[in-house]
């Protein structure tokens, strides 16, 4: 099983969509947004866990066009909410078109991926439908109490891991149910892939906090501190509230209650008392918890020791790890 052959056929298959039809306003931002990269990760997840359960992935890909679809469809508007300038290193879609072209474009993106679930039988239709309307819900409750969170001054660590959950995880989770789902696996196998992803999906998201402030700006793709400049109570944030004595914790208050013209000084600072107080081992730590706690479920699936390990392989090379 081969992380890169998935990818490949996956971006064959979207290529072989012709996204650009009338009225082209509405379309030309569709084709922007699948065209713009990434790692194409759900849509692979959903093509590997098919491959696993019936050594059939191909009949997945309308399922894995639909998660990839869903997904951008959220990007769009989760960066017209931030008011982000970059995704992927371009410029995002409001920014390139405008406000109203971005919300619409994100509405069809999101008809769209439901329009794929008609290429499967009755019973995997449903079935795939159901989890795919219980999982955009949960995407929307995650981004609803993210953006509470921004103007909350008690947000705790578990409540961010529930948002995160609802957020990312869930997303990850459906992504690799849905393969099962279309290979026609038992329930408990079904299960237990979600509950793999949902943890493996919380150990990428943390991941993603901590290179937001501590990554490459050449490699991350987005703008660095940007939780920083939002005021995004992350969980580094949370953990440094926790353990820090009380002259950092009141410096932390008081910019997370700033929204400033040129940020530099506030970067340099909360980055400075997250070094402080050792926060970026503390995530590291959660984040070997998470990936572990994945690992951990694929002893109880009902799938050859190879299989395993390849899912164990791709939850290595999603953290960028090796072992």
């Amino acid at each position: 099983m081969d992380i890169l052959h998935y990818q490949q056929e996956f971006l064959d298959y979207l290529k072989s969509k012709n996204w650009i039809k009338e009225p082209k306003n509405l379309y030309e931002p569709v084709d922007y947004i699948l065209q713009l990269g990434g790692k194409r990760i759900r849509p692979i997840l959903t093509l590997m866990a098919a491959d696993i359960f019936s050594d059939n992935y191909k009949k997945a890909m309308p399922a894995a066009l639909a998660v990839e679809v869903f997904h951008n469809f959220t990007l769009v508007h989760d960066d017209i909410m931030d008011d982000a300038p970059l995704r992927r290193g371009k410029q995002t879609v409001h920014e390139k078109w405008d406000l109203n072209r971005g919300i619409l474009s994100g509405d069809v993106m999101l008809i769209l991926a439901y329009q794929y679930f008609e290429n499967y039988e009755p019973i995997v239709f449903q079935k795939l439908a159901k989890l795919f309307s219980k999982t955009a819900l949960e995407v929307c409750d995650g981004q609803q109490l993210d953006v509470d969170f921004e103007t909350r001054n008690d947000v705790t660590i578990d409540e961010y891991i529930n948002m995160i959950r609802l957020k990312t995880s869930v997303l990850v989770a459906a992504a690799l149910k849905m393969g099962a789902i279309v290979a026609e696996t038992d329930a408990k196998n079904a299960d237990l892939i979600y509950d793999f992803g949902l943890n493996l999906g919380l150990a990428f998201q943390l991941q993603d906090d901590y290179l937001d402030t501590f990554g490459d700006p050449e490699t991350f793709g987005k703008q660095i501190a940007g939780d920083i400049i939002e005021n995004k109570k992350t969980y580094l944030y949370l953990k440094a509230l926790e353990v820090a004595n009380t002259e950092d914790k009141n410096k932390l208050q008081f910019f997370y209650n700033q929204k400033l013209e040129d940020n530099s000084i506030k970067i340099a600072e909360v980055t400075r008392i997250f070094e402080q107080n050792d926060i970026p081992s503390f995530v590291k730590e959660l984040i070997e918890y998470y990936t572990q706690k994945s690992f951990d479920t694929l002893s109880y699936m009902d799938i050859t020791e190879a299989n395993k390990e390849s899912l164990k392989s791709f939850g290595l090379w999603l953290m960028n790890r090796t072992v």
